[in-house]
């Protein structure tokens, strides 16, 4: 595992230069997720309030419509590999490991990533990350069994349901939500949930269970 300050990480992203100590500050102050779950909320109007959401917003998006919610909790598995028509950016208000991976690596015809590909990156509390469109990435990891606390902030509206059913032809059959492409690893029991199971090989662990 490399760290996102390694060169390794460039493909993948980039390290933002931001102020974050006010949204970390207001995110730990939150109830703790219980054990075991992992919690995500794609807009937090606490959140949305803070310089930084405008920072965001007006100097990354360069004034497009944005959500500034989080993903926390309790987590040691791949289980899936998702990607956007955008840029995300990850804050880490704890230290959190993400498993990453390369859309071009996908093979469409057959609709399948295979999880050898994946690297690991720590993302030191207090870091702010944009994973670029291309970049394979789902929920982080726990750093040594603690619940990780990470602000995701994507185009307003990315997560939410689909107005329409996609007709499952080559890489709509990937399609999961609003600007949201998932295939799902087949020990994720999201199949349930009508995600593409595409996933082969391990299902990766980080951690102890």
């Amino acid at each position: 595992m490399k760290s996102v300050t390694d060169a390794a990480f460039r493909p993948y992203g980039r390290v933002l230069d931001l102020d974050v100590q006010g949204f970390c500050t207001e995110i730990r102050s939150r109830a703790a997720t219980p054990a075991g779950q992992v919690v995500y909320e794609p807009s937090v109007a606490e959140f949305e309030m803070l310089p930084l959401f405008e920072t965001l917003k007006d100097e990354v998006y360069g004034g497009m419509p944005i959500e500034f919610g989080h993903c926390s909790g309790f987590n040691t598995h791949l289980n899936a590999m998702e990607y956007h028509r955008s840029s995300e950016i990850d804050i880490a208000a704890t230290d959190l490991v993400l498993m990453l991976g390369s859309q071009q690596d996908i093979d469409y015809e057959r609709r399948t990533y295979n999880t050898e590909k994946i690297k690991l990156f720590l993302v030191p509390a207090g870091t702010a990350v944009e994973l670029y469109a291309t970049t394979l990435h789902y929920a982080p990891c726990s750093v040594k069994g603690q619940e990780f606390r990470c602000g995701v902030v994507l185009p307003r509206g990315t997560n939410e349901g689909l107005s329409f059913k996609p007709d499952g032809r080559g890489e709509n059959a990937l399609l999961f939500a609003v600007n949201k492409w998932l295939l799902a690893h087949p020990e994720s029991g999201l199949e349930k949930q009508g995600a593409c199971i595409g996933l082969q090989g391990e299902n990766l662990c980080y951690g102890n269970d």
